[in-house]
């Protein structure tokens, strides 16, 4: 039997909802939250069973002796607290997006690669069922050399603008807009299912009823380096029901998402692709939906856990068994360029942007 690895969780929000039990579901030890708020961190400490509280992170490794170390804090804090966790020659998993930028981004990348530790983003949607298969559909040849994707979602989440939300989204000084806060998944994604960018056109508006925020939505026309043509929209500010399309057309066959039922066309007709045992995730706990802060835990925290299984196994330096390619510290800094040349065009009113 192995001994528990210690962590600390920096962040109280999506920290203690989703890091704190997916980390014990992947065998660590949860040692310390750390926050700026000690009263808050109380409470949050009581409610999650985790022993130690900090607001202080050198304090709290050095307290704790933690081997890892999470953050979970608004994008502007990521590149701080995650060079102080390398300084102590720590693990580290930092939520998306990365950094502020992607100078940040950089900096962060080569501090981890000097330390020579595991460095992981919280792109957790990799291990999605539907986006997993999805890939592998594609990386399998079904739908021969891809050629077109597209990728349109409408969203209610934030068309309420009384909505409890996390507060950073709307606020550009923390790195907040719905481009950090979801664009960064999926621009993630398609960057682990087809390739890097390589130009951009872009713009950022705001779809809800509010003035003077980040934006609450994103447009993007991209190229990708390997001539894949694709189009990615998103808006969190549209009442009513959600509405998806994400569908990649090939030389071969066109491959998509029907409500997380993953479908292939070719010469050959339709079919649907089953999920194999790889790609299952651990049952989710039951749903809570009393507010919109946690009305998809139940759907983060399956992923979530197979990110921390991947981590502890790099930690332990044993074989990494993962269905999916792992989401580094270069994957982090190759969306964060992507993210930038997006906000660069969007300000020149849509200018084609060379990413990178």
């Amino acid at each position: 039997m192995t001994s528990p690895i210690p962590a600390v969780v920096v962040g109280t929000g999506f920290g203690c909802r989703i890091h704190v039990p997916a980390l014990r579901a992947a065998g660590f030890e949860v040692a310390a939250l750390v926050g700026t708020n000690p009263e808050k961190l109380a409470r949050r400490a009581e409610v999650t069973g985790v022993p130690g509280t900090f607001t202080d992170l050198d304090e709290a490794i050095d307290k704790t002796r933690a081997k890892v170390v999470t953050v979970a804090t608004p994008p502007e804090s990521h590149a701080r607290l995650v060079l102080k966790a390398l300084e102590h020659g720590c693990h580290v998993l930092c939520e998306k997006p990365m950094a502020f930028d992607a100078a940040e981004g950089k900096a962060m990348l080569d501090a981890a690669e000097r330390a020579g530790v595991m460095h992981l983003m919280g792109n957790e949607f990799r291990w999605a069922p539907d986006r997993a298969l999805f890939g592998r559909a594609l990386a399998d040849g079904q739908v021969g050399e891809p050629r077109f994707l597209t990728m349109v979602q409408y969203i209610p989440f934030a068309a309420d603008p009384e909505a409890r939300l996390p507060r950073w989204w709307f606020d550009k000084q923390a790195g907040g807009g719905w481009l950090g806060a979801s664009g960064s998944h999926l621009i993630d994604q398609i960057q682990a299912w087809l390739g890097a960018f390589e130009s951009l056109s872009a713009a950022l508006p705001i779809v809800s009823d509010r003035t003077n925020v980040a934006e609450d939505s994103y447009v993007l026309r991209f190229r990708l380096k390997n001539g894949v043509e694709g189009v990615l929209q998103q808006t969190a500010g549209a009442w009513g029901p959600s509405a998806t399309l994400w569908r990649v057309a090939g030389t071969k066959g066109t491959v998509w998402v029907d409500d997380g039922i993953v479908r292939v066309a070719d010469r050959e007709g339709v079919r649907e692709l089953a999920v194999p045992d790889d790609l299952q995730l651990p049952p989710p706990p039951p749903a809570e939906a009393a507010d919109s802060a946690r009305r998809f835990s139940h759907l983060e925290l399956g992923p979530y856990t197979r990110l921390c299984e991947a981590l502890r196994a790099g930690v332990e330096g044993r074989e990494i068994k993962s269905a999916v390619p792992l989401p580094t510290f270069r994957d982090g800094f190759a969306a964060m360029q992507v993210m930038d040349a997006i906000r660069a065009s969007a300000e020149q009113g849509g200018t084609l942007i060379r990413v990178g």
